[in-house]
C-alpha cells in the first residue's frame, strides 16, 4: 500500500505546531513518571496541564464530528466521570452530586485551559464516601440479614436515583451486601465464609481507590471527557499506552504469567506456553504471589493489597534478567522463593490458529476437508513494520502460510472464525482480504472534511479462491467488520452467526503526545490519544457503524441479545452511508443460494433440541432482565436463579469467548451446524461449477 496505516486507521499526522502546550523536554522527562499516590495529592501535577491541553488541541482539530468543547459536552462529561467512580450509585450522595453538579457547566472552561482540578475535587468527595461506606459494610456484615422478607434490588443504573444521605446510603448497602451473601450461598458458602470473603473485598477496593496515582486519575478524568465525543476517543497513560502496544505485537519481556487481582492478593491466572515461567516449571496457575526482588537482591516488596499494575511492572523487565518472587503455593502454607530468569514471551493466544476437520460426504463417498481458521484479532507489529524489520509480526503473513498449508492438504472449504475478534489493524484487515479476492478496494474512509477515499488490495492473485464461510458474533468488531463487509460485497463468501457483527464503523489513529509536541526522535512519553478521526465504508457504501455487518444466515445465540453492541453505547457515531465505488464481484453467494442454505440449516435447526435449548435461554434470559431488579428473599433468589441468572449467563458467554484455552475448534451443535452449512455451501458451488462446465 502507498500509505502506512495505524493499527486503528489512517495515520494522520497534526500539521499546525500545538504552540499552547509546548514545553521543554527537560521538564516534561522530570514530571513523566508520576507515581505519587492520591492520598498525598492535593492538587495536580505539572505535566497535567500540558497533557490535557495537547487532547484538547488535537479534538478541536482531528475529531471526526467536528464537535466543539461546549456545554453539551460538558454536562456529558460530568456524567461520564460520576458513573466512571460510581456506576450503581452507591457512594456518593444526591447532596454530594447537587454540590459537583454546580460546576457541571463549566467543566468545558476549564479544560479548555488544562484545568483538571475537578478530578481532584471529585475524587477527594469519592475517597471520604469509600471510607465511610466501608464502615457501613463491617457493621452490616456484622449483623444479621433478614432473607425471608419480599425486597428488590434494582439493578438497572438509570432506575436508581443517589441516594438522599447516609441512612438511605446504608439502606442501599443493606440490600446490596443480602444480594452478595445470596450469590454466596448459592455458590455453596457458608455464612461464615461469605462474610470473610466479603469483608476482603470491600475493604481491599478501598485500598486500591486510596492508591490511585495521578497518571491514572488523569486517565480517568480526561476519557471521561474524549468519551463524550463517541465511545471509542480515549487518553492513554503512558502505562496503558505500553499494554496496548505489547497487545498488538504480541510480544513482551518478563516470566510468561499471566496476573489477576482477587480480594487484595495477586494471583497467577495462567502460564504461557514456551514463556520462561513455563520452562522453569515451579510456578502454578492459582499460586499467590506476595513478593517481588530484583536479581539476587533479598529485599522483596511485599505485594499484598498492591495495584496489579505495579506488581506487572516489578515482574516485567528486560530479558536475561532475574526476578525473584515469593509464592504462596496454592497447596501450600509456607512461602517458597523462585528465581526465575526473564525472556521473551511470544502471546500465542492472539495469533491465527487452524485445524482440519473432516465432514460429511462427497459424491465419491471421500469426506470434506474443512479447514478451520480461528483468528482472535488483527494484530500487527507495528513498531517493527516502522522500522522495517524483516518478518515482523503479522495477521496476514500468518494466515497465508496457513492457507498454504490448506492448499497442499487438499482442504475443500475454509471456515475464518471471527467471533471473538474485537478487531486491530486496518492495514491487516485490508490486506487479510486480499488474500481472498484477486484485486479491488475493500474499505472507504471518509474525514472529518468529508473527503471520502478508498484503500484498495492492490496485489493481484489469491491465497484461498474455493468456498468461505465466516463465522461472526456481535463481539466482531471494526476490522473484522472491515474484512466481512468485504467478503459480502464481492459475494465471495457467507457470512455465519449472529445477527449482526458489533457495529464499530470509527477509525482510531493512535496519536503520541510526546511526539505530537516535540517532533524529535525518542521524544518523552506522555501517553497517546487514541481519537476517532475517520468513518469506514463498505464497497457498497454502506457503513458498518451502528448497524454492523447482517449475517447471511443466522444462528440462534444468546449473544445477539447482549447490550455489547455499537448502538447499546453513549453517543455512538450515527449509520450512513456513501457512494459506491466500482468493484467486481466474484458471484459466489446469490440470493437464491442464501435461501436454500437457510432452508436447509433451519430444517436441522427445528429437530435440534440444542437449539431448542438455546431459544429457552434467549427467552428466559430477555424475561429476566426486562425485571432490570433481583429478588431478595432467597426462595425467589434461589428459584430465579436456577432458572437463569442474567449477568452470570452474559458473564459465561464472554468468558467462553475470551478464554485463552479455548481449543482452536470446539466441535459444539453451534459449530457442528456451521460445518453442516459449509459443506452444503461446497456441494452448491460444485454443481455451479460442473452446470459452468458443460
Amino acid at each position: 500500500m502507498a500509505r502506512v496505516l495505524t493499527n486503528l486507521g489512517k495515520d494522520r499526522r497534526c500539521q499546525a505546531t500545538l504552540m499552547l502546550v509546548a514545553m521543554t523536554v527537560a521538564l516534561a522527562a522530570m514530571l513523566i513518571h508520576n507515581q505519587t499516590s492520591l492520598a498525598d495529592l492535593e492538587a495536580p501535577q505539572a505535566s497535567d496541564r500540558r497533557v490535557t491541553l495537547a487532547v484538547v488541541s488535537l479534538l478541536k482539530r482531528e475529531h471526526l464530528s467536528k464537535h466543539e468543547l461546549d456545554d453539551e459536552i460538558s454536562e456529558r462529561f460530568f456524567e461520564k466521570f460520576i458513573q466512571s467512580l460510581d456506576p450503581m450509585k452507591l457512594y456518593f450522595t444526591q447532596e454530594d452530586i447537587d454540590n459537583l453538579s454546580k460546576q457541571n457547566q463549566n467543566l468545558d472552561d476549564k479544560i479548555r485551559v488544562g484545568d483538571v482540578s475537578f478530578a481532584y475535587e471529585v475524587y477527594n468527595v469519592f475517597l471520604k464516601r469509600v471510607d465511610e461506606r466501608l464502615a457501613t459494610i463491617n457493621e452490616l456484615l456484622a449483623g444479621e440479614f433478614d432473607f425471608t422478607k419480599d425486597e428488590h434490588l434494582v439493578t438497572d443504573r438509570k432506575e436508581l436515583a443517589f441516594p438522599k444521605d447516609a441512612a438511605e446510603a446504608k439502606d442501599r448497602w443493606r440490600k446490596r451486601l443480602k444480594y452478595d451473601m445470596l450469590v454466596q450461598k448459592a455458590d455453596d458458602k457458608t455464612p461464615e465464609e461469605s462474610v470473610e470473603k466479603l469483608k476482603r473485598r470491600y475493604s481491599s477496593f478501598a485500598k486500591r481507590m486510596r492508591q490511585t496515582d495521578s497518571e491514572e486519575l488523569l486517565e480517568m478524568y480526561l476519557t471521561a471527557m474524549t468519551t463524550s465525543y463517541d465511545p471509542h476517543t480515549t487518553y492513554m497513560s503512558p502505562a496503558t499506552l505500553e499494554n496496548f502496544e505489547i497487545s498488538m505485537r504480541l510480544q513482551l519481556e518478563g516470566i510468561g504469567a499471566a496476573l489477576q487481582y482477587e480480594d487484595g492478593q495477586t494471583v497467577v491466572s495462567k502460564i504461557i506456553v514456551g514463556g520462561a515461567a513455563d520452562k522453569d516449571t515451579r510456578l502454578k496457575p492459582r499460586d499467590k504471589i506476595i513478593g517481588v526482588a530484583q536479581g539476587d537482591s533479598d529485599e522483596f516488596v511485599d505485594t499484598i493489597d498492591m495495584k496489579l499494575g505495579d506488581v506487572v511492572k516489578m515482574i516485567r523487565g528486560k530479558g536475561g534478567t532475574v526476578v525473584r518472587l515469593k509464592v504462596l503455593p496454592e497447596a501450600g502454607l509456607e512461602p517458597k522463593i523462585y528465581d526465575i530468569t526473564r525472556a521473551k514471551v511470544e502471546l500465542t493466544d492472539e495469533e491465527a490458529r487452524s485445524e482440519i476437520i473432516e465432514n460429511g460426504t462427497k459424491a465419491d463417498g471421500s469426506p470434506y476437508k474443512l479447514g478451520v481458521i480461528d483468528l482472535p484479532s488483527f494484530y500487527m507489529d507495528m513498531e517493527g513494520a516502522r522500522r522495517g524489520t524483516p518478518n515482523f509480526k503479522s495477521t496476514t503473513r500468518d494466515v497465508k502460510k496457513i492457507l498454504a498449508d490448506f492448499q497442499a492438504k487438499k482442504v475443500d472449504a475454509v471456515i475464518l472464525d471471527l467471533r471473538r475478534n474485537g478487531g486491530g489493524s486496518l492495514t491487516e484487515a485490508i490486506n487479510l482480504t486480499g488474500l481472498f479476492i484477486d484485486h479491488g478496494p475493500i474499505v472507504q474512509v471518509k474525514d472529518p472534511d468529508g473527503k471520502v477515499q478508498h484503500y484498495d488490495d492492490q496485489d493481484r492473485g489469491t491465497s484461498w479462491d474455493g468456498p468461505l464461510v465466516v463465522l461472526t458474533s456481535k463481539f466482531s468488531a471494526s476490522a473484522s467488520e472491515i474484512f466481512a463487509g468485504a467478503i459480502q460485497d464481492y459475494r465471495r463468501g457467507l457470512i455465519v452467526g449472529d445477527h449482526a457483527t458489533h457495529g464499530k464503523g470509527t477509525v482510531q489513529s493512535l496519536l503520541s503526545l510526546g511526539q505530537q509536541l516535540f517532533r524529535i526522535p525518542n521524544a518523552p512519553q506522555l501517553g497517546a490519544l487514541k481519537i476517532t478521526m475517520q468513518q469506514f465504508y463498505r464497497p457498497s457504501g454502506d457503513s458498518t457503524q451502528a448497524r454492523g455487518v447482517l449475517a447471511d444466515l443466522e444462528l440462534p445465540s444468546l449473544t445477539t441479545h447482549l447490550d455489547v453492541g455499537e448502538s447499546d453505547l453513549d453517543f455512538a457515531v450515527e449509520f450512513d452511508r456513501v457512494n459506491p465505488v466500482p468493484y467486481r464481484t466474484v458471484d459466489m453467494v446469490d440470493e437464491a443460494m442464501v435461501k436454500s442454505l437457510a432452508e436447509l440449516s433451519t430444517t436441522r435447526l427445528q429437530s435440534s433440541d440444542d437449539f431448542k435449548k438455546v431459544q429457552e435461554r434467549i427467552n428466559r434470559y430477555r424475561a429476566q432482565k426486562a425485571k432490570k431488579r433481583v429478588a431478595l428473599s432467597e426462595e425467589k433468589f434461589l428459584a430465579e436463579r436456577k432458572e437463569l441468572n442474567s449477568e452470570e449467563e452474559e458473564e459465561k458467554e464472554i468468558e467462553n469467548l475470551n478464554d485463552p484455552e479455548r481449543p482452536i475448534v470446539k466441535q459444539d451443535f453451534y459449530f457442528k451446524e456451521t460445518m453442516a452449512i459449509t459443506v452444503d455451501y461446497a456441494r452448491m458451488l460444485e454443481k455451479l461449477k460442473l452446470a459452468g462446465t458443460k
